[in-house]
């Protein structure tokens, strides 16, 4: 059950490269982070494994590799009920260190392999305050993916690429309602693993100009736990299948001096999830606990994501990144809870790299996702929200080490 939750979560994130809206976390490497995302056409590092594989043809040969830590901070987000002030109340701030790994080989004849350890979704929302207890007092999910993947070089413009996705979650769902002179609780938890695949395409029509496209699969996460319902009424198994959807990236980075401009769109299929159907080893429905063995409406809608990034050489060994996006929410307002209270968003970032020695670069990276806020003109049930959700954001800070061998 608590992985379900967290495959709820983790599809308010996006997949495959970063979508700013829910619980997602499409930056993963010192680029990303620094581009908004606006990183597929123009991946030439050990992270184009993760990215855009079919780059990986194109870069020079040799072996690369990637070691990042993001700090991730989340501040409190505040919620004031649209009937009465009793109802009002903050999450918790939430701190988090992601590390990810980036691998590329040699080129070995036309074909090149490579290989990242990524968190692509995951983080937490916690609730104190007895009304948003009652659904979410607490919704923590962790998800770690490994991605191997290969490309191959068709000619000096062409080159495929495309990788497997092993994805693990793990998760932790607790809600109380203890507050509102109600006995219903459950604490769920449970764990995942599941796997897709990725493809990608680049095409150089002419040296400077790339032109990329990136797929990644719906991932059907089957989360299989434990629960606990109504202070121990029920004790026992909990399952649900629920999709992380497929997205599509399109992307065109174009190189002028030292100059790279880069523009990517990106469509989240999140119209896969309709709903949140919980199933248990007995059946509930005619007990009192039927609530929590009712399939919870969902109903999310495609979402798209704008993206622009600019990198600049300024010197042999200085390059640095800015980057722009606007990434919009797939969640309804009759279906929007305290456990994702997403809305659409505007992400700023800035960052360096330095080269230390000609195999060695450094670099850090600063992202911040500004969320707007997000009124709710009414209830959809007694412990939905009915008001407005204000002060969502996210900080990011990466450190990164890059070494050629």
């Amino acid at each position: 059950m608590k992985q379900t939750v967290k495959v709820v979560t983790l599809l308010s994130l996006s997949a495959a490269t970063l979508l700013a809206s829910g619980y997602r976390i499409p930056e993963q490497s010192l680029n990303s982070v620094a581009l908004s995302a606006a990183y597929v056409a123009g991946a030439n590092g050990a992270d184009a494994s993760y990215y855009n594989p079919a780059n990986m043809s194109f870069m020079e040969n040799g072996a690369f590799t990637e070691v990042a830590m993001t700090y991730i901070n989340l501040p409190k987000v505040k919620y004031t009920d649209a009937q009465s002030s009793t109802l009002n109340g903050d999450s918790k701030e939430e701190q988090f260190l992601m590390p990810n790994l980036h691998y590329v080989s040699p080129m070995v004849g036309n074909w090149r392999y490579g290989l990242s350890i990524t968190a692509p979704a995951g983080l937490s929302k916690r609730w104190d305050e007895a009304f948003q207890k009652a659904s979410s007092e607490e919704f923590t999910l962790k998800v770690i993916e490994v991605n191997p993947t290969a490309s191959y070089l068709v000619n000096d413009q062409f080159s495929l690429g495309f990788g497997v996705r092993g994805v693990y979650t793990d998760g932790v769902v607790k809600s109380n309602a203890s507050g509102l002179g109600s006995p219903a609780n459950r604490d769920l938890t449970g764990d995942s693993i599941d796997f897709g695949y990725n493809l990608a395409l680049s095409y150089k029509p002419i040296k400077d100009l790339t032109l990329a496209a990136t797929y990644r699969s719906k991932v059907d996460l089957t989360v299989e736990g434990d629960a606990t319902l109504v202070s121990g009424m029920y004790r026992g198994g909990a399952s649900v299948t629920i999709p992380l959807p497929a997205s599509l990236a399109l992307a065109t980075a174009y190189t002028y001096d030292k100059t790279t401009v880069e523009f990517v769109y990106e469509r989240t299929y999140w119209s896969a999830y309709k709903n949140l159907d919980f199933n248990y080893d007995v059946d509930l429905t005619a007990t009192a606990m039927a609530a929590f063995d009712k399939p919870i409406l969902k109903n999310w809608k495609d979402s798209n994501a704008y993206r622009i990034g600019l990198s600049h050489q300024c010197t042999d060994n200085l390059k640095m990144m800015l980057g722009f996006a606007i990434d919009k929410s797939p969640t309804p307002d009759n279906t929007l809870g305290f456990e994702l209270p997403d809305s659409d968003a505007k992400l700023y970032s800035i960052g360096f790299e330095y080269k230390v020695t000609q195999n060695l670069k450094v670099g850090l990276a600063y992202l911040y996702d500004d969320k707007e806020d997000r009124t709710i003109t009414s209830r959809a049930n007694s412990t939905a929200p009915y008001g407005t959700f204000s002060d969502s954001a996210a900080h990011l800070v990466t450190a990164s080490f890059k070494y050629k061998f």
